[in-house]
């Protein structure tokens, strides 16, 4: 594992991180905000964010505006990266912004040529966390998880296909039925072929209409986000949260778009969020 930069901020230190990965075969970029807490040697609890469609770790790093209050709550803040890098890594045949690098969309793909490197799900769930805890003073007891519309589609599957793995889940603009627009349409068959069966198993409505649980959600989403109706479909995750008796706290924000002006105004209230169900 090898450090690329480590800048203080608010008491704490934020990190950027590079490091060889046994799931995806290649180099992978994460980085990594330690509270003053952290720095003393406490371990802390650790939100997990996951981001959207052509994002690196870098876009919330730089935009999220979240180290004030995770020094303040004690919360460590990890961002990886949405996708594998690099030479012989395969890419979008078309060159397009959503299936290939930096659109991962947070699965392990089972269809050729992608299976060989895409394999974000066991890497955020399984490998990031094992190697962060092995370097850092992570309480791996105390995991939560969010993100950013791929993101947010990520943060919703993998706490809903990992029961009791995250304490606590959020998301930003989430696509939260995959199966049912475009966007996610492109990058399930990509990834896992064409039987649409297989796609439940990653599309957040789905899994809860099959039964998959976790104890309340908190979505925030910008009523004037240009990709609201077609590929965002947030009434779906209500209706399914309703009929599944799953707390779900939708919330709307009028003229706020898909941006990280949006997510950063509304980062504070999901941290507070997050850590009152990290204690």
């Amino acid at each position: 594992m090898d450090t690329i930069s480590v800048t203080r901020a608010h008491g704490g230190t934020q990190h950027v991180v590079k490091h060889r990965s046994r799931e995806t075969g290649t180099d992978m970029t994460f980085s990594i905000f330690l509270p003053p807490a952290a720095e003393e040697g406490a371990p802390c609890p650790v939100l997990w964010y996951l981001s959207g469609l052509t994002c690196t770790h870098a876009n919330v790093t730089e935009k999220g505006e979240y180290r004030r209050a995770c020094a303040e709550l004690g919360l460590i803040f990890v961002a990886p990266d949405t996708s594998p890098r690099g030479e012989g890594v395969p890419d979008d045949p078309a060159g397009a912004y959503d299936f290939g690098l930096g659109a991962g969309f947070y699965v392990d793909a089972t269809q050729a040529p992608f299976d060989r490197h895409y394999r974000m799900a066991t890497y955020v769930t399984d490998e990031l966390p094992e190697l962060v805890a092995s370097v850092f003073p992570i309480d791996l007891q105390r995991q939560a998880i969010t993100g950013h519309s791929m993101g947010g589609h990520g943060a919703l599957t993998l706490a809903l296909r990992h029961p009791g793995h995250y304490r606590s889940v959020s998301a930003f603009a989430p696509i939260v039925a995959p199966g049912r627009v475009p966007w996610g349409q492109k990058a399930l068959g990509g990834y896992l072929g064409q039987d649409r069966a297989t796609w439940r198993g990653h599309d957040a409505v789905a899994l809860i209409e099959d039964g998959a649980r976790v104890p309340e959600i908190l979505v925030d989403q910008g009523a004037a986000d240009s990709f609201l109706a077609e590929q965002l479909r947030p009434d779906l995750l209500a209706e399914g949260c309703r009929a599944a008796g799953i707390p779900l706290t939708l919330r709307m924000h009028e003229g706020y778009d898909h941006s990280y002006y949006f997510i950063s105004t509304f980062m504070d209230d999901h941290l507070r969020w997050h850590a009152e169900r990290l204690r």
